[in-house]
């Protein structure tokens, strides 16, 4: 039977395993729409902004690694799916979005909603297709999800209004989606350089990321040869987590200080599957070995003695099997006493006794960590949501994170939970937001709703933004609290009008009870967590300009709140207060 574009399309999708489509619909969308209607096994996820759309395939792809794809209409539908989309982009997961275009005789005559979508989503996709004619759409499907899977980015297909409807006579190019396993294998010399400089350090110390998931045993195999601390990036987190013997932490902005100087206190640095992008916390005189299956991530962000491209697990493997082990331990063991006495002090900080009100953000993060589950989920927003989910959290077992690691951007966290629970309907997920990114996606909660998605969000009320705040102050800026000062709704209130449930907490003592329901609850659930905006998010070494402009800036402040400023010192005492109740 002969299909017309769209229900090729999406009978191609589903043919690959795609289950849904994150969209909101449009004319030029509507075909599709009714081709999934008539499928059974294909669903399409009525989302209400297009960013959120795209944003949720970015939390699907991520876990999964298959295809996800989403769909915006024309030029502003589709223009609005752009931000998730860098997102999907810059974590190097695969997507497809398809976007509708005007009718094909108005094309370049500056048509209602008429936008050079091609020109605005080059940098982008790693492949797009604007399909003319009907027999071009088996070859650039085909093409597209090939490009997605192999080079896992994202790609675009473009497709006229009128076109969408017209039948596809000629079949030809409609042959199966190659899917390749296929791994790159370095040879035997980059394993023997790469073996000549270990054996030539004392102090080794590994640095890995979340390119080394799959080469995670041989990892730990060869930090136990060498005694090699392992620090690891934020993406890392939930492959090497922090109850592992030989993980000493995070480094970066908002790392440790164990994880930190074993990076730039060893002999010899092994960076492993991680284009670890902070160059001021990396070191300049060490010699350092970087392997990565991407070419252009070698010597990006320090100089290397050596690179090898190369699968990791391999290549961790072969290098087992020729060094020599260090006999020497102190450097290990001196970085090992460091971070339990650094957690220690991330428990004591977080401990319940600690309930001034408002509350420290991290009594949140630390009950979370002990009731979800083995295999939960967390969306970490972007700001402090992640310092707290990076510093008082351990990702054991099969749990994992998401969230904008390399794009940065706000408002990823309630889609890529959308995302993330509608690919794993069993699984426990979590979402850690401020209460400035989740007011910016907030209208999808009644999408959670509508499919019944049970996500659970802890929204950080703390009525400012946190992290901007302390940008603006580490910049010796004072704190502008008509830039930073949010009005929020009752988020409580707004969960059961979406017919979503929530609590608000207030008392520390009530968070195990809030947590506890929340995972027992059938619905969507937020935590509404009021919390100090006080508490300084500082990274594991700053420096002198650093601390020149915090002083600048609480200089500035104290003399504003002398001259009457009230906010200015509302927000003096707030820090002095969050600071006393962590000691």
């Amino acid at each position: 039977m002969k299909k017309n574009v769209a229900e090729y399309i999406t009978h191609k999708l589903k043919e690959i395993g795609v289950k849904r489509i994150w969209a909101v619909t449009g004319d030029a969308l509507n075909a599709f729409a009714d081709a999934v209607q008539k499928d059974d096994e294909l669903q399409w996820m009525a989302m209400r902004h297009e960013e959120n759309a795209a944003f949720a395939c970015y939390g699907s792809a991520q876990l999964t690694e298959d295809i996800a794809v989403c769909a915006g209409t024309v030029g502003p539908g589709a223009l609005h799916l752009i931000n998730g989309l860098y997102n999907a982009k810059k974590a190097r997961v695969p997507v497809l979005a398809i976007t509708g275009q005007v009718p094909t005789l108005e094309i370049g005559t500056g048509y209602f909603q008429e936008v050079d979508l091609k020109k605005t989503f080059d940098d982008i996709c790693g492949y797009q297709a604007i399909i003319h004619s009907p027999e071009q759409a088996p070859r650039m499907l085909n093409k597209a999800l090939q490009v997605a899977l192999w080079d896992r980015t994202v790609v675009r297909l473009e497709i006229p209004h009128d076109v969408t409807t017209q039948t596809i006579d000629d079949m030809y190019f409609d042959h199966p989606v190659v899917v390749s396993k296929s791994k790159l294998i370095c040879p035997d010399e980059d394993i023997l350089k790469a073996v000549d400089l270990i054996d030539s350090g004392k102090k080794i110390s590994i640095l890995a990321g979340c390119g080394a998931r799959e080469a995670k045993e041989e990892v730990i195999l060869l930090s136990e040869k060498l005694n090699a601390p392992i620090v690891h990036s934020l993406k890392g987190s939930d492959v090497f987590s922090e109850d592992i013997e030989n993980v000493v932490g995070l480094t970066g902005l908002i790392g440790n200080h164990p994880g930190y100087s074993a990076v730039m206190h060893c002999d010899v640095l092994l960076m492993i599957g991680t284009d670890f992008p902070y160059t001021n916390f990396l070191p300049q005189d060490k010699k350092v070995i970087q392997i990565d299956i991407r070419p252009e991530n070698l010597g990006n962000r320090v100089s290397i003695n050596h690179g090898i491209i190369g699968d990791a697990k391999d290549t961790v493997r072969r290098i087992i099997e020729k060094v020599s082990p260090k006999k020497e331990n102190d450097f290990l063991k001196d970085h090992q006493k460091a971070h339990k006495k650094w957690r220690e002090q991330m428990t004591k900080e977080s401990a319940l006794e600690n309930d001034n009100i408002p509350l420290l953000p991290s009594l949140f993060a630390s009950e979370l960590n002990k009731q979800a589950s083995n295999d939960a989920i967390f969306a970490l927003e972007t700001g402090e949501s992640a310092v707290w989910g990076a510093r008082y959290m351990v990702y054991h077992g099969q749990r994992r994170i998401i969230g904008s690691f390399n794009h940065g951007s706000m408002a990823v966290g309630l889609p890529a939970c959308l995302g993330a629970q509608a690919a794993y309907p069993n699984r426990q997920v979590w979402g850690l937001l401020g209460d400035g990114a989740f007011v910016m996606a907030m209208q999808d909660l009644v999408t959670a709703v509508r499919y019944k998605l049970p996500i659970k969000l802890i929204v950080f009320n703390n009525k400012e933004l946190g992290f901007v705040k302390m940008e603006m102050e580490e910049a010796g800026l004072a704190k502008s609290s008509e830039a930073l000062k949010l009005q929020n709704p009752d988020f409580v209130a707004y969960a059961k009008a979406c017919g979503a449930d929530g609590i608000k907490v207030e008392k520390a003592g009530d968070i195990p009870a809030a947590i506890k329901t929340a995972i027992a609850s059938p619905l969507p659930f937020i935590i509404d967590a009021v919390v100090t905006s006080g508490v300084l998010t500082l990274p594991p070494k700053i420096t002198l300009e650093e601390a020149y402009g915090f002083s600048r800036s609480k200089a500035k402040e104290a003399i504003l709140s002398i001259k009457g400023d009230e906010s200015q010192w509302e927000n003096i005492k707030s820090e002095i207060k969050a600071y006393f109740t962590k000691i």
